[in-house]
């Protein structure tokens, strides 16, 4: 059983390795240009600097890319988590860490997504022993400020507050018959049905993460680059 476990795991890994992850999320709000332009992203931090820490990281401001996404982090975001993982791996805009990346990548990947714990090993494989037990101590410093158990209840705060000044929060959430109006170029707008906007997956604590959860392990993608070896830039 052990031997077919770690041939599966062996395959997935040289697949990640030979393939690029092209970072698209499924049903991601961030990529619904109305949602955003209504406002959306204010009242979910986790989605909003990930996208501010993409852009900034996609123009090469890494230093602001990187304080985006771990603001991004503290709110639970594990892509964020893998996308600053992969920064200080690569030795991207910042200075190379390989240890703290695992470190970084461990707390991706503790929902058990399968392609943040493929990146996981890969990094793992790549240690020596002194890195190794570096990442394990260093990792704990991030786990008392990153890890779902501290992060969670960040962005659940965040949702519960929006949600309670949603309209017809107070009575049963959503009616059924809002509309939301964007503004559009040259003075028109765009409406969005609000069923869509207030699906309750999108506002309530516990099904936004089950929604994250369905979503990451359906796509597993996010904007990172395969875990290719980079050697340690200090040997």
């Amino acid at each position: 059983m052990k031997t077919i476990a770690f041939s599966i795991l062996a395959l997935a890994m040289a697949q990640a390795q030979a393939q690029p992850i092209q970072g698209t999320m499924l049903k991601d709000p961030t990529l619904n240009a109305e949602m955003v332009r209504t406002g959306f992203l204010v009242s979910h931090p986790d989605l909003r600097y990930r996208e501010l820490g993409m852009e900034a990281r996609d123009a090469g401001r890494y230093e602001e890319a990187l304080s985006h996404l771990k603001r991004a982090a503290r709110h639970a975001d594990k892509p964020s988590q893998a996308m600053i993982a992969e920064m200080l791996w690569k030795g991207e805009g910042v200075p190379q860490d390989r240890p703290m990346a695992y470190a970084w990548m461990d707390l991706a990947a503790e929902r058990g997504w399968q392609q943040f714990l493929v990146w996981r090993e890969q990094y793992w494989s790549q240690l020596d022993e002194s890195e190794r037990e570096r990442a394990i101590r260093d990792g704990q410093v991030l786990v008392a400020e990153y890890a779902d158990e501290v992060a969670r209840p960040r962005i659940d705060g965040v949702l519960r507050k929006a949600r309670a000044q949603i309209t017809g929060s107070r009575t049963g959430f959503f009616s059924g018959g809002l509309k939301v109006l964007v503004p559009g170029p040259g003075n028109h707008t765009h409406t969005i049905d609000g069923a869509e906007f207030y699906d309750d997956r999108f506002w309530n604590p516990e099904k936004y993460a089950a929604w994250h959860d369905e979503v990451w392990r359906r796509s597993g993608k996010v904007g990172v680059g395969a875990a290719e070896h980079v050697p340690d830039s200090g040997r």
